[in-house]
């Protein structure tokens, strides 16, 4: 199932968490290179249907040629919406791979990858109008300190921002080799590569608008999933996580789980693995982007 524009990490886990029924409605929210789509139709039916999802124009080119497939080609936080112009009001079953895609990494003018120079992009819609390179040149730096410390955790946030906004006084900052150059006095000895992958995250993260999107879907995905359906979900950092581990175990992204007059817990969800699942040794060493993958998969109450 190995494909050159995306491995899918945990593809088995991730098939047994779906618990797939012959004639299911299910979909897959991040299509990529469609290797976990591939699975759930091996899996399914001739009267089960698959529903792909991607907004990044290039996973057209990993199409599947199958009559229970359709793919739709948007962000999944319009998940219910679209579903609806098929007339779907409940799926039996919902996957996310929140990872950005070995092919998006590997191509040098995406801006995602630190390991080329290229014009910092990052977008994964194309069509959009903000990417890295607006940020950096235009954000003042109060909302640069934030996204920095909010989306990447980045120690010297502060420091960084002001770094910014000081260096595109003498040009922009265009490419990842400038954007590089400006910082280096900043970035911890040996840990530089640590560093840019932090700053590229919090980039990407405001670019896509990727945490309310992923919240805006974990509601949907509460509305459309029926009694018994399986949401299965794989994470890479600790921000998108957290707000998975929230909503799984209490309904809700932050404090704590409502319950009713009798002490019921309110909540769409039960969690069907206690802790996270994470890849083994093995996978790792042959997919290294799996090492920091968190599979987490609930069942629909």
């Amino acid at each position: 199932m190995n494909n050159p524009y995306h491995t899918p990490v945990m593809l088995e886990a991730c098939m047994q968490g779906l618990a797939i029924k012959s004639d299911g409605l299910y979909v897959d929210v991040t299509f990529g290179g469609g290797g976990h789509s591939r699975s759930i139709l091996a899996l399914m039916g001739e009267k089960g249907h698959l529903y792909a999802f991607d907004q990044d124009p290039d996973a057209r080119k990993n199409l599947i040629h199958d009559n229970r497939f359709t793919f739709i080609q948007q962000n999944f936080r319009f998940l219910k919406n679209n579903l609806r112009l098929y007339g779907l009001k409940h799926v039996d079953g919902i996957l996310a791979d929140l990872g950005v895609s070995s092919h998006q990494f590997d191509q040098a003018e995406r801006g995602f990858s630190t390991r080329f120079d290229a014009r910092l992009d990052m977008r994964m819609d194309q069509s959009g109008e903000l990417d890295a390179a607006k940020i950096v040149n235009t954000y003042n730096e109060d909302e640069l300190h934030r996204i920095f410390g909010m989306y990447g955790e980045i120690h010297n946030a502060r420091t960084l921002a002001k770094t910014l906004v000081k260096a595109r006084i003498t040009g922009t900052l265009e490419t990842v080799a400038t954007l590089k150059d400006s910082i280096k006095g900043l970035m911890p000895r040996g840990k530089e590569h640590k560093y840019m992958a932090q700053l590229f995250q919090a980039l990407r993260i405001e670019v896509n608008g990727e945490l309310d999107a992923l919240q805006t879907f974990l509601q949907q995905s509460a509305e459309l999933l029926t009694p018994g359906g399986r949401l299965v979900i794989l994470s890479y950092h600790s921000l998108e996580d957290r707000l998975v581990k929230n909503f799984i175990g209490k309904g809700k992204f932050r404090g704590e789980v409502e319950k009713d007059f009798f002490g019921n817990e309110i909540k769409p969800f039960k969690s069907v693995n206690r802790k996270a699942i994470t890849a083994s040794e093995d996978e790792i060493a042959v997919n290294n982007r799996a090492r920091s993958a968190k599979l987490r998969i609930a069942e629909k109450i």
